[in-house]
């Protein structure tokens, strides 16, 4: 007994201990976190603003990827917003003398690129130099880096230059081999989201889109590549067909680069360009050490326009990552109950999700509207409920590149009737009436239960419509005709009039001041960054934990495959939501 109560009071001291240690170091992590966050940066005279690997533009602060061993700034997130107003204040500093992008891949998404090319060119009208060197280049930081007035590629690097694909994973024949059934409600021949259950290729329609979207997208960014490296359309259609850009003297002959250098031999050419001696430090400062340096010198007091972001799938809920209602519900309320906000720019980056929580949020922006202007700018996304939660807007503004519309709603009921029957699993059912037992994973969706959830996506269909026919103020014909669950770029968008006209972000807040008559203001961003500590706590969640470890040994891709095939929204409700992802590198 005395040797029981011994290993007892040994445990107990060693949990007191533990927690002890654990607590210290979640105290000096903050501390760490605070000491680096607190640094002031000094921008010193002939500094080049740097564009490089350890930058990460973001459209929203939930997409900040901050993990709970990450205390440094190593890969600082920046805000596309505050990287936008950064350049252009790098326009009219005397210390800041040129601009380098040192990108090999670049985590941005595709009008974020635009965006940034945007500011950068109009940088260049300051007489300031842009360079930029590439190793291994993705398609995607090329694009960045051809706005350049002189590319510098390594003589043992690549320019991965390839066009745009895309690759749709089908689980047709893996359901029917275990056994499993799909049940799927739809509205719109264009609504492929449900096509990966149904079939196994892409149907003439979705081809059909897919095959337009991809061609706007391409000749949106390849035009802009070739009219910045000055070479021929027809040209450049055959530079990019034969992979050129994959051989580095392929790529000095057909123009993609003007020279091949090492990276320190790049190097001494910025400092010969800045007049300064081999032996001179060549001061280069990063967007977000930039940002660092002026961000406390604005006063914060007076009317604000508010920038709110919504960034990643919509959800009924309310947690900080992605579009959850119930949080972007108190958001909307508390901006329009707030005097200093006198104008909200709603920025947009979504493919959809749950119907029920789109009509939730479009409810609230209808209600904002009705006391301040409502301006809306589209990021990447913009479609399904992306696109029906932008329908309280005053005007809408969306990226050339941007994905708009897929007007369509769907619902899919898997079920394991086949897959049970075939392990000896059998069931039976008691009830009280008649479709008490509408829909069970074990004998799929009843008769009466098909046409029930029929009617319900057929019933949000034509309430999406309804808003967008009130909003875009055409008739139910008209939006039925591009509606269907068709997606499109947001240069069709605008001649189609899904939208009012092609902007950003920077030209959907200055629309909103004008529109609210302010002369001065600043922009505030919504929903703030979450704390360290609140980040810390965040990391212990346990499904999150067991996500990322999972998402590290099978890969993203495959990991994105996983979630289509085993997530729980796919049977819980209507859904408006977009069946795919654009990825450019």
């Amino acid at each position: 007994m005395k040797s029981f109560f011994k290993n007892v009071l040994a445990n107990i001291v060693a949990i007191v201990i533990l927690c002890a240690v654990f607590f210290f170091f979640f105290i000096m992590m903050l501390v760490f976190s605070s000491m680096s966050s607190d640094k002031s940066v000094t921008v010193k005279k002939n500094s080049v603003l740097t564009i490089n690997l350890k930058t990460m533009i973001i459209d929203s602060p939930t997409e900040e990827q901050k993990g709970l061993f990450d205390i440094s700034n190593q890969n600082k997130s920046i805000l596309l917003y505050e990287a936008l107003e950064a350049i252009n204040k790098a326009k009219t500093d005397d210390n800041i003398k040129g601009i380098s992008i040192e990108a090999d891949d670049l985590y941005a998404g595709l009008t974020q690129v635009d965006d940034l090319r945007n500011a950068i060119e109009d940088f260049k009208k300051s007489g300031k130099f842009v360079y930029a060197y590439g190793n291994t280049a993705s398609q995607m930081s090329y694009y960045l880096g051809s706005v350049a007035d002189k590319y510098f590629l390594n003589p043992s690097g690549m320019i991965e230059l390839k066009g745009l694909a895309t690759e749709v994973a089908f689980f047709k024949d893996f359901a029917d081999k275990y056994g499993i059934g799909i049940e799927v409600i739809r509205h719109g021949k264009f609504k492929s989201a449900v096509e990966p259950f149904l079939r196994n290729d892409i149907s003439p329609e979705n081809k059909e889109q897919l095959s337009t979207l991809l061609n706007d997208l391409w000749k949106n960014t390849s035009t802009r590549i070739a009219a910045s490296r000055k070479i021929d359309t027809a040209q450049f259609k055959t530079i990019v067909d034969s992979l050129y850009g994959m051989i580095p003297e392929q790529s000095l002959k057909y123009k993609l680069a003007d020279q091949l250098i090492q990276k320190t031999e790049y190097d001494r050419l910025i400092k010969s360009k800045l007049d300064l001696k081999d032996e001179d430090k060549l001061n280069k400062i990063s967007l977000g050490k930039y940002i660092n340096s002026y961000s406390g010198d604005d006063a914060k007091s007076g009317d604000k326009v508010a920038v709110l972001y919504a960034s990643g799938s919509i959800n009924n809920g309310d947690e900080y990552n992605e579009i959850y209602s119930e949080k972007y519900i108190r958001y909307i309320k508390d901006l329009q109950e707030d005097d200093k906000v006198k104008a909200v720019v709603f920025r947009i980056n979504s493919p959809g999700g749950s119907a029920n929580a789109s009509d939730e949020i479009l409810f609230e922006l209808q209600q904002l509207k009705k006391k301040k202007p409502l301006i809306v700018s589209f990021g990447d996304y913009a479609a399904s409920g992306g696109y029906y939660i932008a329908m309280a807007a005053d005007k809408i503004y969306s990226e050339p590149n941007t994905l708009t519309g897929s007007i369509g709603v769907f619902g899919v009921i898997p079920y394991f009737k086949d897959l049970a029957n075939k392990n000896g699993i059998r069931s039976d059912i008691v009830a009280t009436n008649a479709n008490s037992q509408y829909y069970s994973s074990l004998n799929g969706v009843s008769p009466y239960g098909v046409s029930m959830i029929t009617k319900s996506v057929e019933g949000t269909y034509k309430r999406f419509v309804h808003f967008v026919t009130q909003n875009r103020k055409q008739t139910f014909e008209q939006i039925d005709t591009v509606g269907g669950g068709r997606v499109w770029s947001g240069t069709r968008a605008k001649q189609i009039g899904l939208v009012d006209d092609l902007g950003t972000l920077n030209d959907a807040v200055k629309f909103a001041a004008q529109k609210a008559g302010l002369k001065s203001y600043h922009v505030a961003s919504y929903p703030k960054q979450m704390s360290a500590f609140e980040q810390i706590f965040k990391d212990f969640n346990e499904d999150d934990i067991s996500a990322r470890v999972i998402k590290n040994k099978i890969g993203k891709a495959n990991y994105e495959i996983l979630q289509q095939i085993t997530s729980e929204k796919l049977n819980s409700e209507i859904k408006m939501e977009m069946p795919y992802q654009i990825k450019t590198n």
